[in-house]
């Protein structure tokens, strides 16, 4: 019998899935059939996201754990392949922000911000290609609007965005002809709770009504992974439609 879910028998692993962008990212994989493992630091809400998965009926795997730390890809990867038999979708949704001005921003934050921004996804998707490959599969970065055009405070944060980007585009060309599509979506302002932070950091009231909702994003991400594999979403940008 044919499915009726767009990913069945797809297996996906999405990074930063403890909350915002990254669980709606791995709910809605779920939601289409896939098996998802999970990863994030926060042991309890990465629980609360696994339980999200499963009441879909998929498998549902995850890693409480800090990637940075020596030997957490490849376990990941080995999981990854063990539990689910393969990997046909990888989502980049960890990340950390930092602001300041370039004069007063130390650079103990721009390595920290390099660290998880950049090396860490380099590295994952590094170890985890030769699956993708062997699966025509999907990679997916999620950046923000930031690598398009840095604002004034955010410098460390907006050239780990860029650099990405790069990783990103640079992937793409070595890759497609495996029948690998590599994909950054640049999002906006989008209601999370590191969105709330960055509000009130900026002394402005928070308005979450007003921005993307991560499901937004989510919906994005899905709908560029099931196009036919004869075509492909290589750079996409979403923001709010009326900005606070």
């Amino acid at each position: 019998m044919q499915s009726t879910t767009p990913l069945d028998g797809r297996a996906a692993l999405v990074t930063g899935a403890s909350g915002g962008i990254g669980r709606a990212i791995a709910v809605a994989l779920a939601a289409g059939g896939a098996g998802v493992c999970v990863v994030g630091r926060d042991e309890r809400r990465l629980a609360d996201t696994v339980s999200a998965i499963a009441a879909h009926g998929t498998a549902a795997v995850s890693l409480a754990a800090d990637l940075t730390e020596n030997g957490r890809i490849d376990q990941l990867v080995d999981l990854v392949d063990r539990r689910l038999g393969g990997l046909d979708v990888l989502v980049h949704s960890a990340g950390m922000y930092s602001r300041g001005v370039l004069a007063g921003s130390g650079v103990r934050e721009l390595d920290a911000q390099y660290q998880a921004n950049i090396r860490l996804p380099y590295r994952l998707t590094q170890v985890a290609l030769p699956l993708l490959i062997g699966r025509r599969g999907d990679v997916v970065f999620i950046n923000s609007t930031q690598g398009l055009a840095a604002s004034g405070g955010v410098g460390q944060f907006a050239a780990t965005q860029h650099a990405m980007r790069a990783v990103a585009d640079s992937l793409r060309a070595e890759v497609n002809r495996d029948g690998v599509r590599v994909i950054t979506l640049h999002v906006g302002r989008t209601a999370t709770e590191r969105q709330e932070r960055i509000f009130a950091g900026e002394n402005r009231p928070y308005t979450p009504e007003s921005l993307i909702q991560p499901e937004d994003v989510a919906d994005l991400v899905v709908c560029a992974i099931t196009l036919p594999r004869r075509a492909q979403v290589t750079t996409l940008t979403v923001w709010p439609t009326r900005p606070a």
